[in-house]
């Protein structure tokens, strides 16, 4: 017998949003992402497939909105009925009062810290976290098994407060993970080459990807941990500090990674 792991599903039209947060709660150990819809529709039909514990729901979706999904979901007969957690960048008292007498138990206003996402999702959980017999799919052992670096500049990221639901939260990670693999992507390499191969795997132009970091930085140094950041990048108290550049960003955290594995192996070995 085995605690049951919290079972979410994800309703969101913004598809790396939907990535960044699937990542993140699999790698928390006591919850895994069941399912994931893109629209209002396809989120009923694979509500009742899923059977989640919690649906985290967008406002704003095609074909059917978060508050159309919120309203059939009475005809679905759910046993139980999931708690529903809302994303919104919208605070306005109406719309959140509607939705709570629709049966949303908590809004959580974009963009949004993940680590708060993920205890809501504890807080709200239906039915889980009780003594049952493990789920053959769910294997803990997965999450052991993720990439060590993954994880450690995801958290990095997170550290620095980087804005999940930025195109530039999954090109910045993704870019520091190739740089891990071949440090001649940096320097001259990353507009020749690394902003080239993230256009390609993303669907768009390398011009968006440079872009959408750069965004993404400036986001994280004017409103996230601008002292870790700075730290990160060996800014000293008597520096004359601006925002790092997409390049330094990539090749610190990268180096930091890069420190922290050896240290483990070392400690390992000790």
């Amino acid at each position: 017998m085995a605690l049951r792991p919290i079972r979410v599903m994800i309703a969101d039209n913004n598809v790396e949003l939907c990535r960044t947060i699937e990542e993140f709660l699999n790698m928390q150990g006591d919850m895994e992402v069941a399912a994931i819809a893109h629209d209002g529709k396809e989120a009923l039909e694979k509500m009742v497939e899923a059977t989640p514990d919690v649906l985290v729901l967008d406002i704003t979706m095609p074909n059917l909105d978060g508050m159309a999904v919120l309203e059939r979901m009475g005809t679905l007969n759910l046993e139980p009925r999931p708690a529903v957690i809302v994303l919104t960048a919208m605070g306005r008292e109406d719309i959140i009062q509607r939705f709570t007498d629709l049966g949303a138990e908590y809004f959580i206003i974009k963009p949004f810290d993940l680590d708060l996402l993920a205890e809501r999702i504890r807080q709200f959980a239906s039915g889980a976290g009780t003594a049952v017999a493990r789920e053959p799919r769910f294997d803990r052992s997965r999450t052991r098994a993720m990439d060590d670096a993954s994880i450690a500049v995801t958290q990095l990221l997170h550290r620095m407060g980087v804005p999940p639901n930025f195109k530039g939260y999954n090109y910045l990670r993704d870019g520091v993970l190739m740089v891990l693999r071949d440090a001649e992507l940096l320097g001259g390499a990353l507009t020749k080459r690394l902003y080239p191969e993230l256009a390609e795997k993303y669907k768009t132009t390398p011009g968006g990807v440079e872009a959408a970091i750069r965004n993404a930085v400036l986001a994280c140094y004017e409103r996230g941990n601008r002292e870790f950041i700075n730290e990160l990048c060996g800014h000293g108290p008597r520096a004359k500090r601006s925002c790092p550049t997409n390049s330094m960003v990539i090749a610190k955290l990268a180096d930091h990674v890069r420190l922290s594995q050896r240290i483990g192996q070392r400690s390992v070995a000790l």
